[in-house]
């Protein structure tokens, strides 16, 4: 066995790995429904530890709470699957690694424990950078499909969030 994970997700941490090196960036995930499987792909590249410092599994409302300094109140009035949590959980992930770049991921994989208005299959990702302001993170909700697997809704998820790490070459 070459990889654990599929070869598509490979070669795009692989990409990340790569262009970040080339910018001189550290980066670190916070993840929730991926359960460090965001982690887990960046760290299938030989080479990864120049890039890739951490990673923060925090599946729960706790350790979103304990980990990343996630408010309580921020997760008790939108919920642990909302762009408010997941934008705290990319600031928080920045400021505990005093990395370059953190990407958070927090959604609804299934099969059960979704709603009419955040059905199986919501994710959402945010993106914090060093450097910027906080009204500068990039935060975004996608809904993948109820109709999908709980493994194919977490690895779009985290070929989201592998994107979401290349560096913005516009800039």
């Amino acid at each position: 066995m070459q990889n654990i994970l599929p070869e598509k997700i490979v070669k795009l941490a692989q990409k990340v790995i790569d262009a970040n090196r080339k910018a001189g960036r550290r980066i670190a995930i916070a993840e929730s429904c991926t359960g460090g499987l965001v982690a887990a792909a960046l760290t299938e590249i030989p080479g990864s530890s120049d890039v890739f410092d951490c990673g923060f599994n925090t599946y729960s409302d706790e350790a979103k709470h304990n980990l990343l300094n996630v408010s309580e109140d921020i997760l008790d009035t939108f919920g642990a699957v909302s762009i408010a949590v997941a934008w705290d959980m990319a600031q928080g992930a920045l400021e505990k690694s005093g990395c370059d770049v953190a990407v958070a991921i927090t959604g609804i994989a299934g099969p059960g424990g979704g709603s009419e208005n955040k059905p199986v299959g919501t994710v959402v990702f945010a993106k914090a950078e060093q450097g910027k302001s906080a009204d500068d993170v990039v935060a975004d909700s996608y809904n993948f499909g109820a109709d999908k697997s709980r493994a194919e809704i977490r690895l779009q998820a985290a070929f989201v969030a592998l994107e979401l790490l290349l560096p913005d070459t516009s800039e």
